[in-house]
C-alpha cells in the first residue's frame, strides 16, 4: 500500500489556506502577512521622519538595524513555513490585493 505524500502549502491563488490539514500553514500565512504589512508601515514612516530631519544620526542607524534584523528574522520564518513574498499578498477581492 503506498503512501500519499499531503502538501501542506498555501494555495497560489493568494487567498489564505485554514483547510483542517493545512491549518499551521494558512495561520503562519496570516501572521506574517500581518507583520509584513506592519514592517511596511514603520519602514515608510521611518523614511519620512529621516526625510523630515526628525531624527539623530544615532537613531537613523539603530533604525536601520531593526528594519534590517526584522526582515532577516521574516526571511526565516517564510523559509521554516515554505512561503514566498507573494504568498503574503493575500486578495482581498474587489479591494485589490493587501501588499
Amino acid at each position: 500500500m503506498s503512501q500519499t505524500k499531503l502538501d501542506h502549502r498555501p494555495e497560489k491563488s493568494g487567498r489564505i489556506n485554514l483547510d483542517p490539514q493545512g491549518a499551521e500553514q494558512g495561520l503562519a500565512q496570516l501572521v506574517l502577512t500581518v507583520i509584513e504589512l506592519l514592517r511596511q508601515l514603520v519602514e515608510r514612516q521611518a523614511i519620512r521622519r529621516v526625510d523630515g530631519g526628525t531624527l539623530t544620526e544615532e537613531e537613523i542607524e539603530r533604525l536601520g538595524v531593526a528594519l534590517m534584523n526584522l526582515e532577516v528574522k521574516m526571511d526565516e520564518l517564510k523559509e521554516i513555513f515554505e512561503l514566498q513574498d507573494e504568498d503574503l499578498n493575500i486578495d482581498l477581492g474587489p479591494l485589490g490585493n493587501l501588499l
